[in-house]
């Protein structure tokens, strides 16, 4: 059966659990490729939040297999903790139903205290991750290194393993970085009680999705972070330590590309970002502002205000490429009701010559302004709207233009923060 990837197409935070939420009503299997607890997806049902970190947001769909894949991180004890959560408010977390790869890679409290000093000592010139230790973790990694969460299968040979690697951290901290060690035993037995919880979670992810695939199962892949976070293809050094665009859906599951036939973009209406490196659109003015306050844009995973900004085509032209979306999805448009008028970057300017093509060197950044197109916005309160011919004649304008810049279609609009509240478009 064919899978679809669900990709953030600008730099992370534009919806995706809200479109994960909906796209998993249409399919059987949900898998996590890339990242770890440095995500955040909020999903809202009726009166009931949940703030999901690591577990994909189709498990508060009852019937929806949920995979952690190998391409992925993981804290246990966060993960014990987000299971915790979701069982406290009758999700059912069996073993039947949610699947931790045996390859992912774990964070220890080492990655954490390194994440956190390295951080600190880069100073300015910080890159403003979140500090979960998600780099040192793939840094351990590709080093091979790394501790597997298959190991987790033996709880006490698991607690000496992690409590190794915590000693040649504490090295770091101390020698290098002037800092106090870390409590290796204490921590190591932490670590230890949770993966003795985890062990019956521990499986063949990659045998098991192509199981299911050859039974007929739908699969849909999500990631996290955005396409201008990615390693290879964003605003490096200013991006996360993984894959975030569709070649993440592959290594990090085990799938191969013809098995994947629909690549789902989510774009905010408007841009936000999260941390340091280039946002050529971002507002510091009294509209930056309104955008922050309407659209709640504040970090799901770290609690940051987050950056605002006009919506960037160039990007999201990018995204699009990169990826192969086949279609669109453009969340929070609700946010941009009662502006007099609303902006896109059509272009850039470096001079007198104009680009079309996204910079990806990021010191050309520093001489390069957006050129933008302006068009005339609206007032009304377009919450409670469910047809697209309904929307104001100046959103529907504003949504059309973002087709052409983009030449991708859109398909789904959202128009506030709960399920229902929705406009599916068929083209």
């Amino acid at each position: 059966m064919p899978a679809t990837v669900l990709i953030g197409a600008q730099w992370g935070d534009e919806g995706k659990g809200r479109v994960a939420d909906w796209l998993a009503g249409q399919c059987d299997v949900m898998a996590r490729y890339a990242g770890g607890d440095n995500a955040g997806h909020t999903v809202k049902v009726g009166e009931r939040e949940f703030k999901l970190h690591l577990v994909p947001s189709g498990v508060v769909h009852p019937g929806v297999r949920c995979v952690l894949g190998s391409g992925m991180v993981i804290n246990p004890l966060r993960l014990v903790e987000e299971l915790d959560m979701l069982a406290g408010q009758g999700v059912d977390i069996s073993p039947e139903r949610i699947h931790l790869s045996v390859r992912a890679h774990v964070i220890t409290p080492g990655h954490l205290a390194l994440d956190g000093a390295s951080e600190r000592a880069r100073g300015s010139s910080s890159i403003g991750t979140t500090r979960r230790g998600i780099g040192p973790a793939y840094m351990d990694k590709a080093a091979r290194t790394g501790l597997l969460t298959g190991q987790m299968r033996d709880p006490d040979e698991f607690a000496a393993q992690v409590r190794a690697s915590l000693e040649g951290a504490n090295a770091l901290l101390t020698r290098l970085y002037g800092l106090e060690p870390v409590d290796a035993e204490g921590l190591a037995a932490q670590y230890g009680a949770a993966a003795a919880r985890l062990a019956p979670y521990l499986a063949d992810t990659t045998t098991l999705l192509h199981d299911l695939l050859d039974r007929g199962q739908r699969l849909l892949c999500e990631g996290a972070q955005g396409t201008l976070l990615d390693l290879d293809h964003g605003h490096y050094p200013y991006v996360t330590s993984s894959s975030a665009t569709v070649g993440g859906a592959l290594t990090g599951l085990g799938i191969g590309p013809q098995q994947i036939t629909r690549v789902v973009g989510v774009a905010k209406a408007y841009c936000t970002r999260v941390g340091n490196g280039p946002f050529p659109t971002e507002l510091f003015d009294d509209t930056g502002e309104q955008l922050r306050k309407a659209g709640h844009e504040y970090g799901t995973t770290t609690g940051r205000p987050r950056r605002c900004g006009w919506l960037d085509a160039v990007a999201l032209r990018y995204a699009a490429r990169v990826n192969g979306l086949t279609e669109l999805v453009i969340t929070k448009l609700d946010v941009l009701s009662g502006l007099d008028e609303v902006k896109i970057a059509v272009a850039y300017q470096r001079g007198d010559q104009p680009l079309t093509a996204l910079p990806l060197f990021t010191p050309d950044y520093e001489t390069v302004a957006p050129v933008y197109e302006t068009l005339p916005g609206w007032r009304e309160d377009i919450s409670a709207i469910r047809r697209f011919d309904e929307l104001p004649p100046n959103a529907q304008r504003y949504l059309r233009r973002i087709e052409a810049l983009v030449d991708v279609p859109i398909t789904l609009i959202s128009v506030g923060p709960e399920r229902e509240q929705a406009i599916e478009l068929t083209h």
